[in-house]
């Protein structure tokens, strides 16, 4: 368990609440009970500082429900009273290359995940699955170390920022961010490698590492390319004791590598993932074809269906892909709409069912919403890429929290989570909502829009400014 110290903190700011503010004192339940002991930080604490690793981790934690912006608003806040550390304090700590901060974030999302797993029941669980998708961390400053400009599929141009992968667990009911890495574009153009003019490159904060500092190895990540990373990330997931039924990610990361990675795990688990309609050839009826192919095929032999649950039009095939039996799927919801295609690992899956567990996948696109809109994903402006590492994981454990705290009191969003209970909660699981959602509202305004389902969605829950203001999110916002 904790150090009685740091206890006897986390007891002072209960009693700071009122009985109205529930929320955070949940929070904070939940983290005392969370064991951190000395040797998380792989690490011995300075022998002239008077506060703890753990004590700082906590008090990190424990910002944006306090309404703490950043470490240089930290004495103007109420946490100051009860413990009275000045900025450097947390400043030193995020710089500090020698945490492993991959390694405290397991150690205590693991404990989180248990939690969740002992309150639940395991009759009334849904699919377990991994979700891997990358999102835009946006910057503003030129000489944060490793910056560089990369291509957003959002504003549909490059910027500067660096590009997040994100791995998520979703256990059936709640979501849990369990592992990233920072990313940059190099490009084609090899006089601004990443975009960046060679004096621009030259002006970015430098920093000097051993290659066995943890914070070397978060660096050498930079220049990798995701899919490598991606798999790494995984197998490090399975090693740890995550357990799933399904990897689900879109077109963008659907490859033979990925798909023949999961194959050959043997633990049972599936890919199930968005196909682009590209040049990729699948072996189906003695012949070669793509997948744009196929669809024409099924619909001249009129093998395409009408869902009426779903509200769609959809087909089927059992294909060979590079040596692999797989199955895809093909969807529109109208008779003019776009056909897409699901790709699976388990040929046994019906349509309908592939459909219900890939809709999952959009709990990492909440996870981004929430994340950067409450607890200031990517907003750090730091430049050392140390202090970007360690700024994106508390956010990570800090919507670890929320999501266990949102399980066990039902609280409906984020930002109310924290604040004050809502009344009339809406008792349905995550994936229930999100599942609703899709079948009841978008499917039906992109049949009568004559549009595509898949882009409809993707411009709702993507970081589209001017959509968020003129929609009400707040089905969307929650912690899981």
């Amino acid at each position: 368990m904790l150090p009685s110290k740091d206890t006897r903190i986390i007891s002072e700011i209960k009693d700071f609440f009122t009985t109205s503010e529930k929320a955070v004192e949940t929070i904070i339940q939940i983290a005392r009970s969370l064991t951190i002991r000395k040797n998380l930080f792989q690490t011995q604490d300075k022998n002239n500082t008077c506060y703890s690793n753990t004590t700082k981790l906590l008090l990190l934690l424990f910002f944006p429900f306090f309404e703490v912006k950043d470490s240089w608003h930290y004495s103007s806040s109420v946490l100051y009273k009860f413990v009275g550390c000045g900025k450097d304090v947390f400043y030193r700590m995020l710089n500090d290359c020698y945490l492993a901060w991959r390694n405290i974030h397991y150690r205590l999302t693991l404990q989180l995940i248990k939690k969740t797993a002992e309150r639940s029941d395991t009759a009334q669980q849904g699919y377990r699955c991994l979700i891997v998708d990358d999102t835009d961390l946006p910057k503003t400053g030129l000489r944060i170390e490793l910056i560089g400009r990369v291509f957003s599929h959002v504003t549909h141009k490059s910027i500067l920022a660096f590009k997040g992968l994100f791995v998520g667990y979703h256990d059936g009911k709640s979501f849990f961010a369990v592992d990233f890495s920072l990313h940059g574009e190099k490009g084609k153009n090899q006089k601004k490698p990443y975009g960046m003019t060679s004096k621009e490159s030259r002006e970015r904060y430098h920093k000097k590492r051993s290659a066995e500092h943890p914070g070397q190895v978060r660096v050498s990540e930079y220049a990798r390319s995701k899919i490598s990373r991606m798999m790494d990330m995984i197998r490090l997931a399975i090693t740890q004791g995550i357990r799933f039924d399904y990897l689900l990610v879109d077109s963008w990361f659907t490859c033979y590598e990925l798909v023949h990675f999961i194959v050959t795990r043997r633990m049972g688990c599936h890919f199930l993932g968005m196909i682009k309609a590209g040049k990729t050839l699948y072996g189906w009826g003695g012949k070669q074809l793509t997948s744009s192919q196929i669809v024409d095929e099924l619909r001249r032999k009129r093998k395409t269906k009408r869902s009426k649950l779903l509200s769609c039009f959809y087909g089927e095939a059992m294909v060979d892909f590079k040596g692999m039996q797989v199955k895809l799927f093909f969807c529109k919801t109208s008779h003019k709409g776009k056909w897409h295609g699901l790709m699976t690992t388990n040929t046994r899956l019906s349509f309908e069912e592939a459909y219900k567990i890939y809709s999952t996948r959009w709990t990492i696109e909440v996870f981004f919403k929430e994340a950067k809109q409450h607890l200031g994903l990517g907003k750090c402006q730091s430049q050392d890429f140390d202090a970007q590492i360690a700024s994106t994981t508390l956010c990570m454990l800090q919507y670890n929290l929320l999501s266990v705290a949102k399980r066990f009191t039902g609280y409906e969003t984020t930002g109310e989570l924290f604040r004050q209970a809502q009344a009339d909660t809406l008792e349905l699981t995550l994936n229930e909502r999100i599942w609703l959602i899709i079948v009841q509202i978008v499917t039906q305004i992109a049949e009568l829009l004559e549009t595509d389902a898949e882009l409809l969605m993707q411009n709702l829950i993507s970081e589209n400014e001017k959509l968020s203001k003129m929609l009400n999110f707040n089905s969307f916002r929650q912690a899981g």
